[in-house]
């Protein structure tokens, strides 16, 4: 009996020397390896989430910088065009108004040759006007044929006035060195200071040009 006393108490002892647990310090240990992996997965998740934003955000900026390069290109380009159409505008402008004046001035140059070749025509015809006024003013009273040369020479005066050639007013009027080329000169009282007393060859013009003076004696 004391030998089976003396094992059971030994076992006693041992029972006693081995710790006892009820468990909680497995449970905590498995919630702080399970925290642990929740950490993880989460901070798994952030940088997979991270990535396709960097990846998204490094996408964007060339885009956005090619958008800008492009809009930029295209105001470039318009500024270019806009510069050019007021340059080959203000160009056709120029071309315009020289034309015009070119026009203008060839119209004057060929105004001017046509009267300057009439004015020739005329200034040859006048010798035979004054041949029919020297021949009428000795031809006879009530003579035919005198009467048929006046005829012709009012004809003549006719188609002369209808072209714009006219004779120049001279006697009695104020001396006008454009009008009147002066070849005498007489003391007359009676008449005033520089007045044409006597006309010796009649002077014409046409349209408003001289083509011949009217030779006279003035009055001083």
């Amino acid at each position: 009996m004391s030998e089976e006393m003396n094992k059971e108490a030994e076992v006693q002892e041992e029972a006693v020397d081995i710790p006892v647990t009820d468990g909680s310090e497995e449970e905590a240990a498995d919630t702080a390896q399970t925290a642990e992996e929740e950490t993880s997965e989460e901070a798994a998740q952030a940088e997979e989430t991270e990535q396709p934003a960097q990846e998204e955000e490094s996408q964007k900026e060339p885009e956005s910088k090619t958008k800008t390069s492009f809009f930029g290109k295209k105001k470039k380009e318009k500024d270019k065009f806009e510069q050019q159409i007021e340059e080959l505008t203000d160009r056709l402008k120029r071309s315009m108004a020289e034309f015009d004046n070119y026009r203008k001035r060839t119209e004057k140059e060929k105004s001017s040759m046509y009267i300057i070749g009439a004015r020739d025509i005329v200034e040859k015809m006048l010798p035979i006007v004054d041949n029919f006024e020297r021949g009428l003013a000795q031809a006879p009273e009530e003579d035919p044929f005198a009467e048929g040369m006046k005829m012709i020479y009012k004809q003549m005066m006719t188609a002369f006035d209808e072209m714009g050639v006219k004779p120049i007013e001279a006697v009695g009027k104020e001396f006008d060195p454009n009008l009147h080329n002066a070849v005498m000169h007489v003391e007359d009282e009676s008449v005033g200071e520089n007045i044409v007393v006597e006309e010796f060859q009649k002077g014409y013009t046409y349209k408003d040009f001289v083509v011949r003076h009217s030779m006279v004696k003035v009055a001083n």
